[in-house]
């Protein structure tokens, strides 16, 4: 059975470690070592991690004599991010009706106060 990439990489955003060494790699490519520093977790843990970031196409690692840089990859993201702004209108439209429902409201209890005076 395959996955298909949407969901692979929501799965991989499931987890906030993983999430939070994303966020790290926004400025610049950063070393395993220098990514494991913050995370009470051993360097193998962060390593399994980096394995499931690496899998949905999140990160790219790399390999420079001792150095193993990670570098973020955008794409994955970009295609979560559209996936999620075909919902966007059906967000807004439901928050636009609750904006008003609450509008109606706020009349109603003003019109309330003023009969009660």
């Amino acid at each position: 059975m395959t996955l298909d990439s949407l969901s692979v990489t929501f799965a991989a955003l499931a987890d906030p470690t993983r999430r939070a060494i994303l966020a790290r790699l926004m400025s610049s490519e950063v070393s395993v070592s220098k990514l494991a520093e913050p995370f009470a977790m051993t360097l193998p843990a962060v390593t399994k991690h980096l394995d499931v970031l690496e899998r949905a196409g999140l990160i790219v690692r790399g390999r420079e004599a001792q150095w193993r840089p990670c570098r973020l990859q955008a794409a994955p993201l970009k295609a979560a991010a559209g996936w999620i702004a075909e919902y966007r209108h059906i967000w807004e439209q439901r928050l636009d009706r609750l904006d008003d429902y609450l509008h109606e409201l706020q009349k109603k209890g003003k019109q309330n106060v003023r009969k009660k005076k």
